[in-house]
């Protein structure tokens, strides 16, 4: 029996009650989820999740759910190329939204789930709020460009599309329904029951 209370589960066992969180029972299932802004905690987070589920079994695929408006380009990177570097699959579900920084981490899925109503948005990194001398302004515009590129070439390798096609689209916002994402190459499938993303 499961009881829902707050952010934890009461679990009935042989032994009594048991109070449980939820994120510990969705792991006992490897269900991890990016909810939020991509920031070094959230990153840090489930990257120890992701190795750990990778010690327990290195072949059994994960579930990443994802509902987050995007966040540090340099935490998002680290995750992803955790995602790469971990044996086991891990396969995303964009529930809501997956934005910016979040739509990369979804792409990149080795298979990429959406709910019919969710969306996803991609674009060129943001300009920092700054200031400061002209060669501060120029170096800091010299990385956004490299960046800019870094991010349209991971994003056209895990969706079959051109870096120009990317470059295209990233140059402003922009949102992709599931039927679109699907059509773009963002997406691999629509599913209406999450027991489809296992």
């Amino acid at each position: 029996m499961y009881i829902a209370n707050e952010a934890r589960i009461i679990k009935e066992s042989s032994h009594g009650y048991d109070l449980i969180p939820i994120q510990d029972e969705m792991l006992s299932r490897r269900e991890v989820e990016l909810v939020g802004e991509v920031n070094a905690d959230s990153v840090n987070a489930l990257i120890r999740q992701l190795r750990y589920l990778q010690s327990k079994d290195p072949e059994s695929p994960i579930t990443l759910y994802i509902n987050s408006p995007g966040g540090s380009v340099d935490s998002g990177m680290a995750l992803y190329d955790v995602m790469q570097a971990v044996s086991c699959p891990v396969r995303t579900v964009c529930v809501g939204l997956a934005a910016s920084m979040a739509a990369l981490l979804f792409v990149s899925g080795s298979r990429r789930d959406m709910l019919p109503h969710s969306r996803i948005m991609i674009h060129d990194p943001l300009i920092p709020q700054t200031g400061g001398s002209a060669l501060k302004l120029k170096a800091i515009s010299d990385d956004l460009m490299e960046t800019r590129q870094i991010i349209a070439r991971v994003i056209a390798e895990h969706s079959g599309k051109s870096m120009e096609d990317i470059l295209a689209k990233t140059a402003t916002d922009s949102y992709f329904r599931a039927e679109e994402a699907v059509e773009f190459g963002l997406a691999d499938h629509i599913i209406t029951s999450l027991v489809e993303s296992h």
